[in-house]
């Protein structure tokens, strides 16, 4: 299987990456109101927070995307996020990041750490926004997020095109102050034409945010080392169950 650096086939991509597909049925359109009705979707009513912010591939920079959270928090170390590709009712599943604490961090491995990225640029340069909601409520959460660090894995990339969540995996790293990191300035534009807000401001704004001490080297790996991650997927053998006695 292609790995994500490069286009796989024979699935074509198409414009708008609309997956292919029959409208849904009458029947499936009862179905699901009903189950909405009598079943709890507990997990999903956990999301309280949305946030947009902007995600770069780890093997190709030069690719850039704006990137919708919605956010679980499972305790004050550890998040999770679905992560879409709009806040629209037909927005696409991409990926999931999952955000740490800087305590729990400094607990994993070394190798496990290069697959991990830092929020404080993305904080206090205000690429991390909340879309409508006010920023003096979100400073407390903004200060602690400054602190995290990252894993955002992308399982549709829909910026090449792919009609279908195909191919193996991405990594994605987060924006950085210098190249290749920039995000590039059309998108924050078109982000801030969309939510009528004006970035530069909100970074004012968050001037008094502290910088985290210390931010862990084995974060952000392609700063220090020139190099990015990509996913393959290659046949292996499988295990075997250990026979019966």
């Amino acid at each position: 299987m292609a790995a994500s650096d490069t286009m796989p086939s024979p699935m074509p991509a198409g414009g708008d990456a609309i997956p292919p597909g029959r409208p849904m049925s009458t029947e499936q359109h009862l179905l699901d109101k009903g189950a909405q009705m009598m079943q709890s979707l507990k997990p999903a009513k956990e999301m309280k927070q949305h946030v947009c912010t902007f995600a770069i591939y780890s093997h190709d920079m030069t690719r850039q995307i704006e990137t919708h959270h919605y956010i679980t928090r499972l305790n004050q170390d550890f998040l999770q996020c679905a992560v879409y590709d709009s806040d629209r009712s037909d927005a696409h599943l991409i990926g999931v990041e999952y955000i740490i604490s800087d305590r729990m961090f400094e607990n994993l491995s070394l190798d496990e750490q290069k697959l991990w990225h830092s929020h404080a640029y993305e904080v206090k340069s205000a690429l991390w926004v909340n879309p409508r909601v006010p920023e003096m409520l979100g400073k407390p959460e903004l200060k602690d997020m400054a602190k995290t660090y990252g894993k955002f894995w992308c399982t549709w990339q829909v910026d090449r095109g792919d009609a279908l969540p195909i191919g193996a995996p991405a990594l994605m790293m987060s924006p950085q102050a210098v190249s290749p990191g920039v995000v590039k300035a059309e998108l924050v534009m078109k982000r801030d034409e969309e939510y009528n807000i004006s970035t530069e401001a909100l970074r004012q704004s968050r001037v008094e945010i502290e910088e985290p001490e210390w931010i862990n080297p084995q974060a952000d790996y392609w700063k220090q080392h020139g190099k990015g991650f990509a996913v393959d997927i290659h046949p292996t053998e499988m295990k075997k169950r250990a026979p019966f006695p």
